[in-house]
């Protein structure tokens, strides 16, 4: 029966008529039943295209810019729009082959939540012009009880791939992963995969539409702006706290004490909450250490000559990698339940970008030359700065390096990015005089303070020191371990 019914749905409408005369009685009435079930006279019934999660943080997205058009044939895979994440902008591809009927949300839409409709698609020789465009829900899902969410999923929908002979439900692992974790009975998503399969979409969709508990109504947005001069315009909501200077209104002069609110972006939230969690659930350890960086200098200068360009960062990165490789108990990372070994050293380096701070990855970096590392970390850098960056090249990182020496800063103490176990914080090199205790005579050296930070939990003081005295070793012999 699915045989021929999946054959039938290929050959279309022509085919189906077709071979009606060839076909078994009750496949037969199952090929009617689809034929009855998916005519719909307001117009053709579209394939929903969904704002989906592309990375393990992301709660809502941008529509940075659609790569198809409408009426453009897409094929399952072809790469539809580009979406801003907390992280990076993502391709979004197509999981069916189709035609792109209509955009719901144009290039430029910001914070849009995952399940959200942004496209519709129709099957290929339909017509993409009278696609059936969903009308919105009346009410906010918020505001339904459970008794409206369950009669609203109950009521007869026209599915185009659903079959009422078979009443067993059908969930792709993804969907069956969602509703099992949110305790959602799965009876009430609405199928909308082929021949009634419950696909991540529809169990996203069924979880954004689930009761939430009441939050508390906000009086400004449901307000118009208006200026702030009139202390007594309405009473303030019971436990709420006035805003102290007050709000500047848009499109005005700022007065004396006011001040303006600044909407945060999906990556500063991200960092926000991450920085919070670190500092609030990591016990920070914190040592430091100076580096005589001669040698590193002087190697730069007779690889320069060679026409190899490196950076003191490439050294950093190395030493820190080989270091790591030399004393495996420091390159672990907290799991929840104890600390978790890793077999390959990844290094995070963080990046500035105008949208914030970001740490992409170079994998074995301990495996991998000063000349390799270089190339690596530049490339990364500038995806990093342009946004395009992958999921994996920015998650999966076992140690961090943040670096601010170029900025003239000469020490400092950076904050550990979880579940990671430490991150160096390195500061720019300066010139000092020394005695040296050989000849009792004064020279000067180039030294760089490094500031390790530690998780307690997995890298006491003892273990900290050593580690920090390994680096500098390997860092003031760069010919030892820089072109391994």
């Amino acid at each position: 029966i699915w045989i021929s019914y999946g054959k039938l749905h290929r050959w279309g409408w022509v085919g189906r008529c077709f071979k009606f005369k060839l076909m078994k009685p009750l496949t037969l009435c199952v090929v009617v039943n689809h034929m009855l079930f998916s005519f719909s006279p307001l117009g053709v019934s579209p394939l929903k295209v969904q704002m989906p999660a592309l990375s393990p943080t992301m709660e809502q997205g941008n529509i940075v810019k659609w790569l198809k058009k409408e009426g453009e044939a897409v094929a399952a895979g072809d790469a539809l729009c580009e979406i801003e994440t907390d992280k990076a902008v993502v391709t979004m591809e197509s999981n069916d082959d189709g035609v792109l009927a209509k955009i719901l949300m144009e290039e430029g839409s910001r914070n849009v939540r995952l399940g959200t409709l942004i496209a519709l698609m129709v099957e290929e020789g339909q017509d993409w012009k009278h696609v059936e465009i969903p009308s919105p829900d009346a009410a906010p899902p918020s505001e339904a009880t459970p008794a409206t969410q369950a009669m609203r999923s109950l009521k007869p929908k026209v599915l185009s791939h659903s079959l009422v002979f078979f009443s067993r439900l059908r969930l792709s692992p993804a969907a069956r992963h969602i509703l099992d974790t949110h305790g959602l009975d799965p009876k009430l998503a609405t199928p909308t995969g082929p021949r009634g399969i419950i696909t991540k979409e529809d169990a996203l969709n069924l979880l954004k539409a689930s009761p939430a508990p009441k939050a508390v109504p906000s009086v400004v947005a449901s307000t118009p702006p208006s200026p702030i001069s009139a202390p007594a315009a309405s009473p303030p909501p019971p436990g709420s706290r006035p805003n102290i200077p007050p709000l500047s209104v848009p499109g005005k002069p700022g007065a004396p004490g006011t001040f303006t609110e600044v909407p945060a972006s999906n990556v500063r939230r991200v960092i926000a909450q991450r920085l919070t969690q670190s500092k609030t659930t990591i016990p920070h350890s914190y040592a430091s250490i100076d580096c005589d960086m001669a040698a590193v200098m002087q190697l730069r200068k007779d690889l320069a000559k060679e026409q190899i360009k490196v950076s003191v960062n490439d050294f950093i990165i190395k030493a820190a990698a080989v270091t790591l490789r030399e004393m495996p108990e420091v390159n672990v990372t907290w799991s929840g339940d104890g600390a978790r070994a890793l077999d390959s050293v990844h290094i995070s380096i963080a990046v500035a970008t105008d949208k914030g701070l970001i740490t992409p990855i170079i994998k074995d970096a301990a495996n991998k030359g000063v000349q390799e590392i270089s190339s690596n970390a530049k490339a990364l850098a500038q995806k990093a700065r342009d946004g395009k960056l992958l999921p994996e090249e920015y998650q999966g990182g076992s140690f961090s390096i943040s670096n601010l020496g170029m900025f003239g800063i000469s020490g400092f103490s950076a904050v550990i990015n979880p579940p990671q176990a430490c991150i160096l914080a390195v500061g720019t090199s300066r010139a000092e005089l020394q005695l040296c205790e050989d000849d009792q005579t004064l020279s000067t050296k180039q030294l760089m303070t490094v500031t390790l930070s530690s998780d307690g939990r997995l890298v006491d003081d003892e273990l900290a020191s050593r580690f920090l005295d390994k680096f500098r070793a390997n860092l003031e012999k760069p010919q030892r371990m820089a072109l391994v």
